[in-house]
C-alpha cells in the first residue's frame, strides 16, 4: 500500500542543467542508525529536520530492514547489490576482499560518470577503492589493518597527531562524553565538509556519483558539546521490555551472550545515553543540510538523486539488548529515504512505501534511476520498479551464536538454532515486539508457514539444523562470562601508529 502525503515542499531553486544531462546521485550513509529514529516516523525526542524534508520530497521505505545487521556484511549488500549468502559474509570479517562480482561504483564508472567517496568503506584492504576514482578515507581507528586513513592525516597536519580517539571513550560501548578537539576535527563535520569539497572539486564535463559515509551515530559516543547541549534535560522515549525478555534464564542463548556483552543501564542512566547518541544523530543531520547547500549553490540540486540509509540499527537498550546483530526492530531496520530529481516521475514527493526493502536493493535502484542496466548478479531489486518481494530473508553470524528471521511484513519469524528456539510477532500490530506469539496455538498456522519459507532460505552450514524438512537446531551451550579485558575495543593514542597485525582478527567486537 503506499499512501501520498497532501503536503511538498522542496529544497530550493531550479538549476539550469540541460534536459538531456544524467543525474547527478549522491548516497549517503549512516553507521547504526535505527529506522525509526527520525523526527518523520513520529519521534519528537529527536531533531532530523533535513532527513525529515528529505522524506517529504520522496519516498520513505519504512519497512527496509538490513539482510545481515552487522558493519561489513551489510556494506557488501551495499555495494553489490547481492544477500549474504551471494556475497560471501553473514558474520564479520574483516580480512575478507570483495567478491568478484559487479560493484555499484563500477557500474557508474563504466556509464561515464565520475565517482567519489568520502569516509567509511569497511573494505580490506582498507585502500581499496572498490571502483571509485577518489576515495577520502575515515576508517574508525583500525591501522592494524593498514594505515593511517586520511582524517589520521589530516588531524596530524591540524597539530594532533594521534589523538582523535584521546576523548577515551569506545567504539562499542555506551559511555560517552563530549567531543575533546576543535569542531572541525569531528569526524562528522569533517566528513561533510569532505563531501563539499568534493562536490566543489568535481569534473564538470561528467556526472557524478557520490558516496558520503558517516560513521556515526555508531560509538565512540562524542556528540559536540553544543549539540550535547541541544537535548540535555530532554524526555526521550523509554527502553521497551517485552513479555518474552525480562527473564534472563528464559533468553535464547544466543541473546544471553549478546546480553552478557554490554552491562545493564539504569534507567536515567539510558536516558543519558540516548540524548547524547540523539545528538549524534542531529550533528549528522545539519552536516548534511551543509552538503545539499553545496549542491544548490553549485546548481546541481534539481538534477541530483539523493538516498539516505543506514547499515543496521542499534537496540539502545529495548529488551535489555545494545547495540547491532540481532533481528528486533531496533537493529535490523534501516532508515531509508529516496529524493529523485525535480523532474523525476518515478519517485514521487510526500510518498511512503510500505514494501520491504533491503540492502541488496540501494544499487539497483540507483542504476535504475540513472539509466543504467542492473547486472544479472543483482539479488536485490529496483524500489521504483513494479516488482515486490513477498518475503526478507535475514540473518547473522553462526554456531552458538546464530539468529536467522523471515518477515512477510505482518508476521516475522526468527529463529534461534543454539536450542531450537523460536519467535513470532504480529509486527503490524506490535512494532515494539513486545509480544512472542509463537507458543499460541492461534498462531500455529503462521509459524508453520514462515518455518517452510525460512527452511527454504537456509544454506551452507545451517543446513545440519534441519531434520525431515523441520527445523531442529543444535544444543544449547551453557553461556559463560568473559572478561571485557580490551574495554570492547578500546583505541589509545595513534602517534605514532600501532603496529599491524593479523588482519583476521576481529578488534573491538565484544
Amino acid at each position: 500500500m503506499i499512501l501520498t502525503a497532501n503536503s511538498q515542499q522542496d529544497f530550493g531553486e531550479s538549476s539550469t542543467m540541460p534536459d538531456n544531462f544524467k543525474p547527478n546521485v549522491m548516497l549517503v550513509t549512516a553507521d547504526q542508525w535505527p529506522g525509526h529514529l527520525l523526527g518523520l516516523c513520529g519521534r519528537d525526542d529527536i531533531d532530523t529536520p533535513t532527513l525529515d524534508q528529505l522524506g517529504r520530497n520522496g519516498v520513505h521505505f519504512p519497512n527496509a530492514m538490513s539482510e545481515c545487521p552487522i558493519c561489513i556484511p551489510a556494506r557488501r549488500s551495499l555495494m553489490t547489490g547481492t544477500d549474504p549468502r551471494t556475497h560471501g559474509d553473514r558474520t564479520f570479517q574483516p580480512a575478507l576482499e570483495m567478491p568478484d562480482l559487479p560493484l555499484l561504483a563500477g557500474l557508474f564508472r563504466g556509464a561515464g560518470y565520475q565517482t567519489g567517496a568520502v569516509g567509511k568503506l569497511h573494505v580490506y584492504p582498507p585502500r581499496d577503492r572498490i571502483g571509485f576514482e577518489e576515495v577520502v578515507l575515515f576508517e574508525e581507528g583500525r591501522p592494524q589493518l593498514g594505515g593511517p586513513d586520511d582524517w589520521d592525516i589530516w588531524l596530524a597536519d591540524r597539530g594532533f597527531a594521534g589523538l582523535g580517539y584521546a576523548h577515551g571513550m569506545s567504539n562499542n560501548d555506551y559511555n560517552f562524553r563530549p567531543w575533546h578537539l576543535p569542531e572541525d576535527c569531528h569526524p562528522s563535520v569533517w566528513l561533510g565538509r569532505q563531501m563539499c569539497r568534493t562536490i566543489q572539486r568535481r569534473d564538470p564535463t561528467r556526472p557524478q556519483f557520490w558516496h558520503l559515509s558517516f560513521n556515526a551515530p555508531h560509538p565512540p559516543i562524542v556528540p559536540l558539546e553544543s549539540y550535547l547541549s541541544l537535548y540535555a534535560g530532554r524526555e526521550v522515549l523509554p527502553a521497551v521490555t517485552g513479555d518474552w525478555s525480562a527473564d534472563d534464564e528464559k533468553l535464547p542463548a544466543a541473546l544471553q551472550r549478546v546480553r552478557q556483552s554490554w552491562p545493564a543501564l539504569s534507567a536515567a542512566k539510558l536516558a543519558a545515553v540516548k540524548r547524547a547518541f540523539h545528538a549524534q544523530c542531529t550533528l549528522i543531520d545539519h552536516q548534511l543540510r551543509i552538503v545539499i547547500g553545496t549542491l544548490r549553490e553549485n546548481l546541481l540540486l534539481d538534477n541530483t538523486i539523493i538516498m539516505f540509509v543506514s547499515d543496521h540499527g542499534d537496540m539502545l537498550g529495548d529488551h535489555g539488548l545494545y547495540a547491532k546483530r540481532v533481528m528486533y526492530r531496533g537493529s535490523v531496520s534501516v532508515p531509508m529515504l529516496l529524493m529523485g530529481t525535480s523532474d523525476c516521475d518515478r519517485v514521487a514527493p510526500g510518498t511512503v512505501d510500505q514494501r520491504l526493502a533491503g540492502m541488496q536493493d540501494v544499487m539497483p535502484t540507483l542504476l535504475d534511476l540513472a539509466g543504467i542496466g542492473i547486472p544479472e548478479t543483482c539479488t536485490g531489486m529496483s524500489l521504483v520498479g513494479p516488482k515486490r518481494r513477498e518475503t526478507l530473508y535475514c540473518e547473522a553470524l553462526g554456531g552458538q551464536a546464530a539468529m536467522r528471521m523471515i518477515t512477510d511484513g505482518r508476521w516475522k519469524l526468527i529463529w534461534y538454532p543454539a536450542g531450537n528456539h523460536l519467535q513470532l510477532f504480529d509486527i503490524e500490530a506490535d512494532p515494539g515486539e513486545l509480544n512472542d506469539l509463537s507458543d499460541d496455538a492461534a498462531h500455529a498456522g503462521a509459524v508453520g508457514r514462515l518455518s517452510d519459507l525460512l527452511i527454504a532460505e537456509l544454506y551452507g552450514d545451517d543446513l545440519a539444523w534441519i531434520e525431515g524438512g523441520r527445523l531442529k537446531g543444535t544444543a544449547a551451550e551453557p553461556v559463560t562470562v568473559h572478561a571485557n579485558r580490551d574495554l570492547s575495543g578500546q583505541r589509545g593514542l595513534h602517534y605514532p601508529q600501532p603496529p599491524a597485525g593479523d588482519p583476521s582478527k576481529i578488534v573491538g567486537a565484544p
